[in-house]
């Protein structure tokens, strides 16, 4: 209601996901492809190393807004992985496009 924008996404909890509940929320699920398991350490060079090692084009990583070290992680991961030539897309470019 804040933005204006009806949510088309979904990133389901855990990861966990039935069909039926697609119908019923109207929504896109999301998964991810690379987790750096930042919910479970405070290890900033962990977390990143988790986040470039084996990631590939069109890869998701999973991470979660709500701890500090992943903020700081996140922001390291993004410079590793430019400087490795990657580019970020939204996920509307990189589901439909």
């Amino acid at each position: 209601d804040i933005t204006g924008c009806e949510t088309s996404f979904i990133r389901p909890p855990y990861g966990s996901w039935k069909k039926k509940i697609e119908i019923e929320l109207n929504m896109v699920p999301v998964l991810w492809t690379v987790d750096t398991k930042d919910w479970c350490s405070t290890d900033v060079s962990a977390i990143v190393r988790r986040g470039t090692k084996k990631t590939k084009e069109n890869d998701i990583i999973l991470m979660h807004d709500y701890y500090k070290t992943s903020v700081k992680s996140a922001l390291k991961i993004v410079d590793i992985l430019k400087d490795e030539g990657f580019t970020f897309v939204t996920v509307d470019e990189l589901i439909f496009d």
